[in-house]
């Protein structure tokens, strides 16, 4: 018998994202039949479980005690036992906890075993309209200043982009979205498999223009933008010469430039701000040198 045989089994069991029946056979007699079950939130796991008759031996598994928990449960695994990971919805380790203990698992030689389901991305791609044969799953964006630098090497992806977004930060990640990507198709589910389930279409400053009608957003938000279009707008003679002519005016700013130019030439606001800052950079620098420049004169 070999070292991978002694060893039980990790099963990565998707559940559901809202419809407690959007559970597949095989992941709940996997749930049914393991020793263990590692749960992002037990009190959440349990109503699953007790919706679908199953009398399971839970433990928590979250973010905040991963790192201590992972080597516990890979001893448990290393002593023949059967563990199963599960997240609050949807799929484990896709934006949720999972990833050390799958890592840990395959290095050590233990057996790791997918049991496919329900995902937010995905069930939100399948019904966006948007193109779905190449995309790009970002989930949830960092909060600091990375934020906007991988914001600025999304810009011009020219496949689906699906992100993440908690409902109170999502107007802002909207905004965010139009001034470095430009106006651009997009697609916000909401609430997937649930009662309340919304999918709104539209341009992002039409999403944007009803969440503020809206006196609150609820539930859990997938939010699909269109890529980067290859004929797209792109910075020509014409663009440049109407940001020359911007920065030339007396009392013009830069900012009320840049916005009137973008919306003019559908470019992004970060291309356009990019190239008149780069512009601006270059007079100033011509000026300087020009006033100290000595002559023969």
């Amino acid at each position: 018998m070999t070292k991978e045989q002694k060893y039980g089994t990790l099963y990565v069991v998707a559940t559901p994202i809202g419809n407690l029946e959007d559970i597949t056979v095989r992941a709940l007699k996997t749930l049914g039949s393991v020793d263990l079950i590692a749960a992002e939130d037990t009190r959440h796991t349990r109503k699953l479980l007790a919706h679908h008759g199953i009398d399971g031996t839970l433990t928590s598994y979250h973010e905040h005690n991963e790192q201590e928990r992972t080597p516990q449960l890979i001893r448990r695994l290393q002593n023949g036992h059967s563990l199963a990971l599960v997240s609050n919805a949807g799929t484990p380790s896709v934006s949720d906890p999972g990833y050390r203990l799958i890592k840990a698992s395959v290095q050590t030689g233990i057996r790791v075993v997918p049991i496919p389901g329900a995902s937010a991305a995905i069930t939100a791609l399948s019904g966006s309209g948007l193109p779905t044969d190449t995309f790009v799953f970002v989930g949830f964006l960092p909060k600091k200043k990375r934020r906007t630098d991988q914001l600025r090497k999304l810009a011009e992806e020219s496949r689906t982009l699906i992100f993440y977004e908690a409902p109170h930060r999502l107007e802002n990640l909207i905004q965010e979205l139009i001034v470095l990507f430009g106006d651009r198709p997009a697609v916000l589910a909401r609430e997937m498999t649930k009662i309340h389930e919304e999918f709104l279409h539209g341009n992002l400053s039409e999403l944007s223009a009803i969440l503020k009608h809206r006196s609150a957003v609820r539930g859990e938000c997938t939010l699909l933008v269109s890529g980067w279009e290859a004929d797209a707008p792109r910075l020509t003679t014409e663009v440049t010469r109407e940001i020359q002519e911007a920065l030339s005016t007396p009392g013009k700013r830069l900012s009320e430039a840049v916005k009137e130019i973008a919306a003019d030439t559908g470019l992004p606001r970060s291309k356009v701000y990019e190239e008149a800052l780069k512009m601006k950079k270059n007079i100033e620098s011509d000026e300087f040198y020009g006033s100290g420049r000595q002559t023969d004169d």
